[in-house]
């Protein structure tokens, strides 16, 4: 149950680019903010799986540690392409974070629905959670602008993750919470939405007008709730998407 050094050298990163983006230097805080934004959330992909992993660990399901879930290692949180690098491109791309990896959870080792459904909720409230903790610091601790503006975007990205992921649509989180309760026809319909519902709610809030819009305004209200400041988050969108 060993801390994964791959896990530790993300979090080094996110470290590293902390401290350039006090720099005077537009190159170096816009890297510092580049390595924030992109570290914290490849960091953040491992913890909101480990949430998933340590819930069920104490929900019944010990296999988790055998498989290393345990270990925040994000190799083994299911291809690294599809867990990893696809999330970290559509941030990139449109601000949007797309859900991760996934960890394998024997449910049926699982003591309850209600277990089943806790297990669910642990990574969307994780992302939370690590956003409460950024919002919390960036008001608290007196910091350069360009710092707190790269802290606020990746703390807006956690609350976008965990709005998106609490969604009831097969294959998000808010769906595995409700599932255990649903008949066995609704449940083999899910399973067959599954694989393709997540990237279909990403098209629909690129395509459909006004989806978007609707998206952002619960984000941008629950990140007003938490303690964010859109206009510090906004900053740092501008300052890691550069190009545009």
């Amino acid at each position: 149950m060993r801390v994964s050094p791959l896990f530790l050298a993300l979090l080094a990163v996110t470290v590293a680019g902390g401290f350039l983006a006090t720099m005077n230097s537009a190159f170096l805080y816009t890297t510092g903010v580049v390595l924030i934004v992109l570290g914290g959330w490849a960091s953040s992909l491992c913890l909101h799986e480990f949430g998933h992993a340590i819930t069920a660990f104490r929900g019944g399901d010990h296999s988790v540690r055998a498989k290393g879930y345990l270990t925040l290692d994000p190799r083994h949180y299911t291809d690294p392409v599809v867990s990893l690098l696809l999330p970290i491109l559509f941030v990139l791309i449109g601000g949007i974070p797309l859900p991760g990896g996934a960890v394998w959870i024997n449910h049926t080792a699982l003591r309850s629905k209600k277990d089943e459904a806790t297990v669910s909720l642990a990574g969307p409230l994780t992302n939370l959670l690590i956003g409460i903790g950024l919002t919390a610091s960036i008001a608290t601790i007196t910091m350069p602008p360009v710092l707190g503006a790269g802290l606020s975007y990746l703390a807006f990205l956690q609350v976008i993750a965990f709005v998106l992921n609490i969604l009831p649509v097969p294959g998000l989180d808010g769906y595995g919470a409700i599932e255990p309760w649903l008949s066995f026809r609704a449940r083999e319909l899910g399973e067959k939405a599954r694989p393709w519902a997540p990237l279909g709610i990403i098209l629909i809030l690129f395509v459909i007008p006004g989806a978007g819009y609707v998206f952002f305004n619960v984000a941008f209200g629950l990140f007003d709730a938490v303690g964010g400041t859109a206009e510090l988050a906004g900053l740092g969108d501008s300052v890691f998407r550069f190009w545009e």
